[in-house]
């Protein structure tokens, strides 16, 4: 199912978590309005990326799914508004975060994750931009975007 001009419903929901756990990750028809939305920001996010291929790394996360990989209990992603993406031939996630920001594109939040990035486009559209942080303790987030140390 083709939910964008460039997005299809199968890259949202698939998860080698979910086939290893025999999990099923089928949402809703109201979740897949949501996804709808999700792969219409990505497509105005695609155009300031000079139309390069975005990567899908995780997308809807049933509740189930979203508890064994440890997602927030809150998470955008169990109602089909966000995913994580990776665009290499644009470049790394801070130069995605930083065009994203300069773009003027309408977000609920936007984060550099390490190697990916979370964009968010739940109807609260809070303009939140953060940056993970990953230390022995675990992940911290901090406002704004800043380059990031991993395992410290």
């Amino acid at each position: 199912m083709k939910l964008s001009a460039n997005f299809y419903l199968q890259e949202f929901i698939s998860s080698d978590t979910a086939t290893r756990n025999n999990i099923d990750n089928t949402p809703s028809p109201s979740i897949i309005g949501n996804l709808t939305i999700l792969a219409q920001g990505l497509e105005h996010i695609r155009e300031v990326l000079d139309n390069k291929t975005i990567h899908i790394n995780s997308g809807y996360r049933c509740q189930e799914l979203n508890t064994i990989i440890k997602g927030s209990k809150t998470s955008a992603h169990m109602q089909g508004y966000a995913a994580d993406f990776i665009c290499p031939s644009f470049g790394r996630p801070i130069d995605i975060v930083k065009k994203i920001v300069s773009s003027g594109i309408k977000f609920d939040q936007v984060i550099q994750e390490g190697t990916w990035v979370h964009i968010s486009f739940d109807q609260k559209m809070r303009q939140e931009v953060l940056t993970a942080n990953f230390n022995k303790t675990g992940t911290t987030y901090i406002k704004g975007i800043q380059e990031t140390t991993y395992g410290t």
